[in-house]
């Protein structure tokens, strides 16, 4: 039986919830940063060119659209980025990895083999291939090994269709899109709609691809300059796994940036790779928080950071992390939310069909009054209300 033939009222999308947050907090100024004399490109003006009122103006708590609106389009499409608009996600999000010949392209990551029909296409067969991407072994295809002109003769996928067999109505339907084309959609729809169109934008693998001569930091920086997007104001956030991309990238953009925080026990590969010593949970310490709020504006951490689960996978006791982050003056953005069962915590389960939705409203209540900033989600019409439940009892 497939997951559309018993699906619940809830498994619409819930139209409608675009106005349920109000715009809340006010204007601030971030420190500089680098200082540019690069000028937007011609034609780059108004709010979508970085004259907006900066990252405290947004919506608290912001609902970020996770690879676009994932949980109803294929991720990272220009169809799953202007759904999750049309739904009223604050900020969209991109990850970013290169192609052969250096251009940016937007996939949660550079093996492409579940995301795209590459597989299907005969005259790329002998590009499959075994890597090892962080000290993780890989057998498919990877965007490093195509330039851009093969890899817009691809076609997007759902990456987990199993799970969401509904998005598969829409395989084939979007390419890959370049992060430039993003920038330019974004430009577009901030005049259709009259209003910023951020973004949240992250370099995936950095030391993985700096080693390969495709350093994603240089890159980004210089499409941001072009559009923009490189001011203190912009309406954009940068971020990544590892802190010392973010560093790079505080010497290149004035962009608020956010460094990406796993779980407790692991260590961002550039530690790794530098040697040093340091695992996530030294890093979300009173003194490591310190040391993110000397080059960043916040912190990404996963949620079981903000409450951990138990060996049942039932959320326990919220942390001080919270709490802690804030001290130094750093927003959370912690991810991610999905409405499936199979990603709940197991109280917040309803039924045995790990792919049918549970209680996602309770469990987002419960991650949403520990005073995180905004939340990573990939069914943004269900955070929206969510958020909106919150700000209506304050």
């Amino acid at each position: 039986m497939t997951q559309g033939a018993h699906r619940t009222p809830a498994r619409r999308t819930v139209l409608g919830a675009a106005g349920a947050a109000a715009v809340l907090g006010a204007t601030t100024v971030l420190p500089a940063g680098a200082a540019h004399a690069d000028e937007p490109r011609s034609g780059a003006t108004g709010r979508g060119a970085g004259h907006g009122h900066g990252y405290r103006s947004l919506p608290v708590p912001t609902v970020i659209a996770h690879r676009g609106a994932s949980g109803y389009r294929p991720e990272h499409t220009l169809g799953s980025y202007r759904h999750a608009l049309d739904l009223g996600a604050h900020v969209i999000e991109q990850d970013l990895v290169p192609t052969k010949d250096g251009h940016l392209v937007c996939r949660h990551e550079n093996d492409i083999t579940g995301t795209t029909d590459v597989a299907d296409h005969p005259e790329f067969a002998s590009r499959k291939t075994t890597k090892s991407v962080d000290g993780v072994s890989l057998t498919g295809w990877f965007t490093e090994d195509f330039t851009l002109a093969e890899l817009r003769t691809l076609r997007a996928k759902e990456r987990i269709p199993g799970t969401r067999q509904e998005n598969t109505l829409y395989d084939g339907r979007w390419s890959v899109p370049t992060f430039e084309e993003v920038l330019r959609w974004a430009e577009d729809e901030g005049r259709r709609r009259g209003r910023e169109i951020w973004l949240h934008v992250e370099t995936k693998h950095p030391t993985y691809f700096r080693s390969l001569g495709l350093g994603l930091e240089e890159r980004l920086a210089k499409l941001l300059r072009r559009y923009g997007r490189h001011r203190a104001n912009s309406p954009v956030f940068l971020q990544s796994f590892e802190p010392s991309s973010i560093q790079r990238l505080a010497k290149l953009v004035d962009s608020p940036r956010v460094v990406l925080l796993s779980g407790a026990g692991s260590r961002p590969w550039d530690f790794v790779q530098a040697g040093d010593p340091r695992t996530v949970a030294d890093l979300v310490t009173p003194a490591g928080l310190r040391w993110i709020s000397s080059y960043a504006q916040g912190i990404g951490p996963t949620l079981d950071l903000i409450i951990p689960k138990d060996a049942g996978g039932r959320l326990g006791t919220p942390t001080t992390l919270v709490r802690d982050a804030h001290a130094e003056g750093l927003i959370l953005h912690p991810y991610t939310h999905r409405n499936e069962n199979t990603f709940l915590p197991a109280e917040f389960r309803r039924g045995t069909d790990p792919n049918a939705y549970g209680d996602a409203f309770g469990a987002l209540k419960r991650y949403l009054e520990t005073g995180i900033d905004g939340i990573f989600s990939d069914n943004t019409d269900t955070a929206l209300l969510a958020a909106a439940d919150l700000t209506a009892r304050d």
